[in-house]
């Protein structure tokens, strides 16, 4: 293991003062979220790397065209290697209001190499009831880049099919909240806990009285208010910044088996064990010599293999976990025996095993 993998874990694993948290950084009021939009259409302007002539991509040409009383000759697909048909996507955030700007990703859906210098063509995007909430249309900005040889060869850095286009698209139409006639307010926390459910709604208690806030489940906090969007804007702002210490997270070691990463909380105990852990090595050594033959021996000069097999197996004393240590004793125990962190998930999983690891073991 890393003597940085080793300082960084036992620097987590140092005992520190619960920090407080604002309420707005552990979850959201519900309704209160953004919206997709998704919508069909042309970029133009590439420089040869387009759909060519793609059926729908041909379609869509016509279609753009027929609104500025153009027709294109029946029976005859165009090339349109300067054009690519794609799909167009955005987050509409909320209360944004008619005549605000959004970003868009806009994504090649065709056989398009590149969307590099192309431009979006007017297009409306929709939600998922059907209405059209924005309109979009500009030049895309393109991170990645293609290249092609005469000979086939070809290189590409990142995704030149794809694209953003910041500011992008207008709103057209405002999403209802209905946050100022509802009912009540609820306020969703990001993870489910119910220590710091009850310690939100016992902060919102206190700071509007007893019965206010009360606590649904892990998740949810129900809040009575008054109706009215100025008068809930108000309490919504104070109960965002209301301050509280949120629960210590459940025990958790999460292990990337591909890259051997080791992740363990400062909650994580173990029960008392004793540990044993070898390594054994097996070691090939290839030493081929060449062997002449006698003089006037009508012999030919052969190469002879040689090989040498050595197996060592080293040998760590066994070291015991008290019962109750600390992420900080776990870490020290293990670097007494020089483990890496293959070494380290395999004791991990055998301690989970002997019910001493008092975690849930994650393996990704």
């Amino acid at each position: 293991m890393s003597r940085f993998l080793l300082a960084l874990i036992a620097a987590l694993a140092v005992a520190v003062p619960a920090q407080a948290e604002r309420v707005k950084d552990l979850g959201t009021f519900a309704g209160i979220r953004s919206n997709q939009l998704v919508g069909y259409g042309i970029v133009v302007g590439l420089a040869g790397t387009g759909d060519d002539n793609l059926e729908y991509t041909v379609q869509g040409m016509k279609g753009t065209a027929s609104r500025f009383g153009l027709t294109l000759p029946a029976g005859i697909n165009p090339g349109l290697k300067n054009a690519a048909a794609v799909m167009v996507t955005a987050d509409l955030p909320p209360f944004a209001k008619p005549g605000q700007r959004i970003d868009v990703t806009v994504a090649a859906i065709g056989k398009a190499k590149s969307l590099r210098g192309g431009s979006l063509l007017m297009m409306p995007l929709m939600g998922a009831d059907g209405q059209i909430y924005a309109m979009a249309q500009g030049s895309l900005a393109v991170g990645g880049l293609g290249a092609e040889g005469a000979d086939g060869s070809k290189i590409t850095v990142n995704v030149p099919s794809s694209g953003r286009i910041p500011d992008g698209a207008s709103v057209e139409r405002a999403v209802e909240t209905g946050f100022a006639d509802s009912a009540g307010l609820t306020f969703n926390l990001a993870k489910s806990d119910f220590t710091t459910s009850e310690r939100v709604a016992s902060a919102i208690n206190g700071r509007f009285g007893a019965g206010t806030a009360r606590a649904l489940d892990a998740v949810s906090i129900a809040i009575a208010a008054a109706p009215g969007a100025d008068v809930r804007t108000v309490m919504m702002s104070e109960i965002e910044n209301l301050e509280i210490v949120s629960a210590e997270p459940p025990a958790r070691v999460i292990v990337n088996a591909r890259t051997g990463t080791v992740v363990i909380n400062s909650a994580v105990r173990v029960g008392p064990a004793a540990v044993s852990h070898g390594r054994l090595t097996v070691r090939i050594d290839e030493a081929p010599r060449v062997v002449q033959p006698a003089p006037f021996s009508k012999g030919e000069t052969a190469l002879e293999p040689s090989s040498q097999l050595t197996v060592e197996e080293t040998r760590n004393p066994m070291f015991l976990l008290a019962p109750g240590p600390k992420l900080a004793d776990i870490v020290k125990a293990v670097n007494g025996i020089g483990a890496s962190p293959a070494d380290l998930v395999a004791i991990l999983e055998a301690l989970k095993e002997a019910g001493a690891l008092k975690a849930e073991l994650i393996i990704l």
